[in-house]
């Protein structure tokens, strides 16, 4: 089992009903410590707005779960607990409420295969008048609309790497921004996962649990190397590769508090409006895209399990699509107005 962020509190992954704890002591067998912390507090907000035991939830009250998490309204005739406006504001986005519905679900499901509850109270979805011909093609409970990430332009990327102060924290920046790595798959690199002379990084720890093996920059494993010969304690008592380097934690991992901190400290020096982690990692394969990197091999580099996820790249990689457009349009013109006289506009 892996360990978790020691700057968290244990109380903080318990929920308080206790089939909901035993479902987050199973979840820690199998998902990432982040996975474990987001799906105590999703369930938390689920029976602290509904107010029931899971034995007593319906379908009913997930359906008004919805509602009250979208526009922050407690729900019809007060069958809902008031949304704690200290706690986070009222009305959630939708990306959050199916997030939690997702959560509340795998729940419900692990309590269903336990035989404590006999169905699993979230619909799978809407019934609509195709059901019979289409089964299971209902409409979803919530619809999302996919947004393209942002991304950073080179000269941004500049002005960010510049306003860094340790080589570590350009040694991470590099890692997101020139290897595509996640934050959580950077905190989780060891020393040995640095393979030096073939300019490679093991990803031990992906997400779910997917190993991959990875070419990234030169820049980067100069960047680690100036941090690990100048910043990093000789005598550290981890293996881990990025560490605290001064205060109470001297020494141990660095946590993703800590590199959040770190990113926007020098954000704010850089002058910038947004660059977060995850935005450096969609810079680097959406450049990748660009410079004619197969799709199959931005998804290596990525792990993404599904192509599907590697496809979004297509859309923000504008040169791309305007070359692809640009060679399509070449031979519809040819065919739709040959013979036509230069400029002729179809009028």
């Amino acid at each position: 089992m892996q360990d978790f962020d020691p700057g968290v509190p244990r109380a903080s992954r318990c929920v308080g009903v206790p089939l909901a704890d035993v479902y987050l002591e199973f979840l820690a067998g199998r998902c990432r410590p982040n996975t474990v912390l987001a799906a105590a507090y999703d369930l938390k907000v689920f029976f602290s707005v509904v107010g029931k035991s899971p034995a007593e939830v319906r379908a009913a009250d997930v359906l008004a779960f919805i509602t009250a998490q979208r526009t922050g309204k407690p729900g019809v005739h007060g069958a809902l607990q008031p949304v704690d406006r200290d706690a986070e504001p009222a009305g959630v986005s939708a990306v959050t409420v199916r997030r939690r519905l997702s959560i509340v679900s795998g729940f419900f499901a692990f309590l269903q295969a336990r035989g404590d509850v006999p169905a699993n109270p979230v619909p799978r979805g809407l019934p609509t008048r195709r059901d019979r011909s289409r089964p299971g093609q209902g409409v979803p409970l919530v619809r999302v609309t996919r947004r393209l990430p942002r991304i950073l332009s080179p000269a941004e990327v500049d002005a960010l790497t510049a306003a860094l102060r340790t080589h570590r924290d350009r040694a991470m920046v590099a890692a997101m921004v020139l290897g595509g790595l996640r934050r959580c798959e950077v905190l989780g690199l060891r020393l040995d996962d640095l393979r030096v002379a073939e300019r490679r990084v093991f990803i031990a720890e992906g997400k779910a649990g997917r190993q991959r093996l990875i070419p990234v920059s030169g820049r980067f494993f100069a960047a680690v190397a100036a941090y690990l010969d100048a910043e990093r304690p000789p005598d550290a008592s981890t293996g881990r590769v990025f560490v605290v380097l001064k205060g109470p934690r001297r020494d141990q991992p660095l946590s993703a508090k800590g590199t959040d901190e770190v990113l926007t400290a020098a954000r704010r020096r850089a002058g910038l409006e947004h660059a977060t982690c995850h935005e450096l990692r969609h810079t680097c394969l959406t450049r990748l895209r660009e410079a004619g990197m197969a799709l199959e091999a931005v998804q290596a580099q990525a792990g993404h399990a599904s192509i599907e996820s590697t496809r979004i790249y297509l859309h923000l990689a504008d040169d791309w699509l305007a070359a692809q457009y640009r060679k399509a349009a070449e031979v519809i013109d040819a065919q739709v107005f040959a013979g036509q006289p230069a400029g002729w506009s179809g009028r």
